[in-house]
């Protein structure tokens, strides 16, 4: 089974930690390369990041794909997210975790950006 874990910051504010469950649940309804899509949270919000990948792996995922839902490789993206994926590959070596690159690396997001305003 193959999966996607959708990684945002996560807010105090709850209205936009559910706008992130809202776009994994929409991405759910689009896919057909994932069995599953959810989302985790780096702080501030639940799932934690390590909680949404022992999700995961409990729905019976065999390969996890993490996507972070963010515009710029700061600390967060290049060190923080790493490292908390980390120790789970390590907990289930057979678990084929791919980190993809951040939302804000896509190619396609300097065309979506125009789209929105022009």
């Amino acid at each position: 089974m193959k999966s996607l874990l959708l990684i945002a910051h996560g807010s105090r504010r709850a209205a936009s930690n559910d706008e992130v469950r809202a776009l994994a649940a929409k991405l759910g309804t689009m896919t057909r390369h994932f069995d599953t899509v959810s989302c985790a949270f780096l702080e501030l919000a639940e799932p934690s990041i390590p909680d949404g990948i022992e999700a995961c792996v409990q729905q019976g995922a065999q390969e996890l794909v993490i996507l972070p839902y963010f515009l710029s490789a700061g600390r967060h993206v290049a060190e923080d997210i790493p490292e908390l994926v980390q120790p789970k590959q390590a907990q289930y070596p057979e678990l084929k975790i791919e980190l993809r690159s951040y939302l804000g690396a896509a190619e396609a997001l300097p065309a979506l950006l125009l789209n929105l305003v022009e």
